[in-house]
């Protein structure tokens, strides 16, 4: 095979391979409840397939989101890497109440729910 000639083989590793060294989609998000009494800070690569599943958990699911219906998203960030997702995830994640609730106001001055937004 000559270099301008690829195979269906070499093609699928050439785009796996770009797909794992490229960048992508993160989202540090921050979710609350219906009373926003609660909130909830997640990592996902997939915002809005991460909110359907935590408004419509499995049956009998004990997680924190379904424990506490915290599925309207109040604040959301991008990035492009998943390490620097996580970093901001975990200073959110440290921050007192009160400093997370002056983050979403800085966004969403109203707290809105932003699910039908992404």
């Amino acid at each position: 095979m000559c270099h301008s000639e690829h195979s269906e083989e070499s093609n699928i590793y050439y785009i796996h391979y770009m797909k794992t060294k490229g960048s992508h989609n993160y989202y540090i998000y921050i979710l609350t409840n219906k009373n926003k009494t609660v909130l909830y800070t997640g990592v996902t690569n997939n915002l809005k397939e991460r909110l359907y599943f935590h408004k419509n958990p499995l049956p009998f699911s004990k997680t924190f989101t379904a424990k506490y219906k915290c599925f309207y998203l109040v604040y959301y960030e991008h990035f492009f890497q998943i390490e620097d997702a996580i970093t901001r995830e975990k200073q959110i994640k440290g921050k007192s109440r009160v400093k997370k609730d002056a983050l979403i106001s800085g966004l969403n001055p109203s707290w809105s729910f932003l699910n039908d937004n992404v």
